[in-house]
C-alpha cells in the first residue's frame, strides 16, 4: 500500500524563503515583492512550520540562514532551477518553428548542409529538420514540407520553383587526364563514363560535340553523385562536374578538368511543396534557400 503524499507548501511560500535569504530581511523582501512584512513572516512560519524547524536567525537588523535554512535553501534553489530549464526547454520547443525538408544524400553532403546553420539562423530561428533520401517524398500528402528535387519540373498536384541551375564539363583523376592530354572527343568516349541514376547530363554535353550517346556496357552506375566523384578519383573513368553543386568538393580533390567544353545542364534542382503553402515558416525557408543560392552568384 502506497504511503500518503505529505502536503507540501505552496511554491510561493518557498520563493518567499528565497527572496528572504537574498535580501537578508523581510522588510526588503516585502518591498522587493508587493507584498506586506505580514504576509512575508505568515509564509516563511508556515515553511518553517511545515519542516519543523527554523530556516532562519532573527536579530535586530534582519535575519541570516541557520544551518538548516541554508541545507534546505539550496535544495529549494535546486529545484527552482529544475523546474526552470525544463520549462525553457518546452516552451522553446513548442515556440521554434520546425520545417522538415526531403533531399537526395548528394546535394545534403555536397550543398546544403554546410549551409543548415546559416538558412536556420534569423529571426525567426527554425529548426530545420533534414530527411535523406533517394525516393521523392510526398509533400502533397504531408510527409514533408518541402522536397528539392532534381528533374526539370512541372509535376503534377504540387507547386515547384527552380532553386539550382547546373554547368557540366568532364573530368577525371590525374592519371587519367595524362592520359587525355590533347585527346579527342572520340578517345575520351572511349573511357567508362561515370554517372548516377540519369545519362541526362552526359547526353547533353555529348551533344553539345555532336555525338549521340547511348547506355554501354563498360559506363559505370551509381545511385548517389558523390560515389560518382570517389569514382572519378579512384581513376574508373571520366565524371561530370555539375556546378556549383560539386564546387566545394572539387576544390578539396584532385580531380582535372579534362574538356573545356561545358554545358548548361537540361535539368537542375527544384522547391517542391504543396500546393498553395502559406505556412511562413515554410515560405522563409524557400525564401532561404533562394537567398543562398543568389549568395553564390546563380
Amino acid at each position: 500500500m502506497n504511503a500518503p503524499l505529505r502536503a507540501r507548501p505552496p511554491l510561493a511560500n518557498l520563493e518567499t524563503v528565497c527572496l528572504v535569504a537574498r535580501h537578508g530581511s523581510f522588510s526588503a523582501a516585502a518591498e522587493a515583492s508587493g507584498l506586506t512584512h505580514g504576509a512575508i513572516s505568515r509564509r516563511v512560519g508556515a515553511v518553517e512550520n511545515w519542516l519543523g524547524c527554523a530556516l532562519f536567525e532573527r536579530h535586530a537588523r534582519g535575519v541570516s540562514l541557520t544551518c538548516d535554512g541554508q541545507r534546505f535553501l539550496g535544495r529549494v534553489e535546486h529545484a527552482f532551477d529544475v523546474i526552470d530549464a525544463a520549462a525553457d526547454q518546452w516552451h522553446q520547443s513548442r515556440k521554434t518553428p520546425a520545417v522538415r525538408i526531403s533531399v537526395v544524400p548528394s546535394f545534403a553532403k555536397l550543398w546544403l548542409l554546410e549551409r543548415l546553420p546559416s538558412l536556420e539562423a534569423g529571426d525567426p530561428f527554425i529548426d530545420i529538420q533534414v530527411t535523406t533520401e533517394h525516393r521523392n517524398a510526398d509533400v502533397g500528402a504531408g510527409e514533408v514540407d518541402i522536397a528539392i528535387r532534381y528533374g526539370r519540373g512541372a509535376w503534377a498536384n504540387v507547386d515547384w520553383e527552380p532553386l539550382l541551375p547546373e554547368t557540366l564539363y568532364p573530368l577525371a583523376s590525374p592519371e587519367v587526364a595524362a592520359r587525355l592530354k590533347g585527346a579527342s572527343v572520340s578517345d575520351m568516349l572511349a573511357l567508362p563514363l561515370l554517372h548516377d541514376s540519369d545519362l541526362t547530363g552526359w547526353r547533353a554535353w555529348c551533344g553539345a560535340q555532336g555525338v549521340s550517346l547511348r547506355p554501354r556496357a563498360r559506363d559505370r552506375r551509381f545511385e548517389d553523385y558523390t560515389v560518382v566523384l570517389a569514382a572519378a578519383e579512384a581513376g574508373l573513368g571520366l565524371a561530370l562536374a555539375r556546378t556549383p553543386l560539386a564546387d566545394a568538393w572539387l576544390k578539396r580533390s584532385q580531380l582535372v578538368r579534362v574538356s573545356d567544353v561545358e554545358v548548361e545542364c537540361p535539368l537542375r534542382y527544384n522547391i517542391v511543396t504543396a500546393k498553395r503553402e502559406k505556412r511562413p515558416e515554410v515560405l522563409d525557408v524557400i525564401a532561404r534557400l533562394q537567398a543562398a543560392v543568389a549568395a553564390s552568384g546563380y
